[in-house]
């Protein structure tokens, strides 16, 4: 592949994901937290978890109907600081139930 377009890789993955975005998918962790900075990944290079240099990779998208159930969002970061640990960390959502459906009486 030429060089440039290993550069231009990122730009259409970001493209790609805001298209998802407009498209009414939800970033269930952004929409918990707007200003936080989240990484869902260290790499083991250069202390990356040290120097808290991370990258986010894993997203949660949530349905128009699921958004509305969101309860929380997080990131267990704390993980990728244990021994022998994944350079990626757990990321997990919690929706409410759904609503009981309403059964049509017959007869």
């Amino acid at each position: 592949m030429p060089r440039s377009s290993v550069r231009a890789r990122p730009a259409r993955f970001r493209a790609a994901y805001r298209r998802l975005l407009a498209q009414g998918w939800t970033d269930s962790l952004r929409a918990l937290h707007p200003d936080e900075t989240i990484y869902t990944f260290w790499d083991y290079f250069r202390n990356a978890y040290g120097r808290n240099a991370g990258l986010r990779i894993d997203h949660l998208l949530l349905s128009p109907p699921l958004k509305k159930r969101l309860k929380a969002a997080e990131v267990d970061a704390h993980v990728r600081g244990w021994e022998k640990t994944s350079d990626h960390v757990p990321v997990w959502i919690e929706l409410a139930d759904a609503p009981a459906r309403r059964r049509k009486s017959v007869g």
